[in-house]
């Protein structure tokens, strides 16, 4: 049986991106062998040679420094973008042209992701929201998606900076705002990278298969949400994916 080292990020997006395309591998008799950890360490793996195959990269912008020389994308697995939401459905607050003018039940505080920061900072120049009396609280992502959870759960009005694919998009409840000054960035494309010289040492069979292999954002979430809150592992809902039990028909 063949051997191919795959690394991942240590998130659940980015093992159910995995655990995904390991099906195909194991389809092909080949045995993964995981690591996991900081995405700066595993480009470096990656550039040297030391992983085969890193599951994801978004791109252009996201990873683009992962894109070291000889290193090859691959696929076009699904889009992940940056959107900021509201915790209603309905209402009048469609686009985040409205926030600013919105009335006193959309809560003034912005539960940030640290890692969106900069997204959000943009959003509220481009759009006046410190002016309208909106401040960020910045937390760790976990602790966001945590709170932003609570507070959706709890029917709080606020407003959801988040990252598609995310187990909250599968549970729902709340509205994507359009953003016509384009503050949240532009979706990226989530793709594999072979390490230097795998073009030539992979199967070619199972090279075209990954290429062709298709998951979105909404299977993703999917797995994410039945990863969180349905205690499967990234294996069991990748089976559920691949069965078809995971999403409505």
């Amino acid at each position: 049986m063949t051997t191919i080292t795959l690394a991942h990020p240590d998130s659940t997006v980015h093992e159910a991106t995995a655990a995904a395309i390991i099906r195909v591998l194991e389809a092909h008799d080949v045995e993964p062998e995981i690591v996991i950890g900081p995405k700066a360490a595993l480009a470096d793996m990656l550039k040297n040679g030391e992983v085969d195959l890193y599951i994801s990269a978004w791109l252009p912008e996201d990873d683009a420094d992962l894109l070291a020389p000889g290193v090859t994308p691959l696929g076009r697995l699904f889009n992940p973008g940056a959107y900021c939401c509201i915790s209603r459905e309905d209402g009048p607050v469609v686009s985040l042209n409205d926030v600013a003018q919105a009335g006193p039940e959309l809560s003034r505080t912005i539960i940030t992701p640290a890692s969106l920061r900069t997204r959000v900072e943009q959003m509220m120049a481009d759009y006046a929201l410190a002016e309208a009396g909106f401040t960020l609280a910045v937390m760790p992502d976990e602790e966001a998606l945590a709170a932003l959870t609570t507070a959706l759960n709890a029917k709080e009005c606020i407003l959801m900076p988040l990252v598609q694919p995310c187990f909250l998009f599968h549970q729902g409840g709340f509205r994507i705002l359009s953003d016509p000054k384009g503050s949240m960035g532009k979706e990226q494309e989530a793709r594999m990278l072979m390490r230097p010289g795998l073009t030539e040492d992979m199967d070619q069979d199972l090279q075209d298969e990954l290429d062709e292999l298709m998951l979105s954002t909404k299977v993703i979430s999917a797995m994410d949400f039945a990863m969180r809150t349905e205690g499967l592992t990234a294996e069991e809902a990748a089976e559920s994916w691949q069965r078809g039990k995971l999403l409505p028909r």
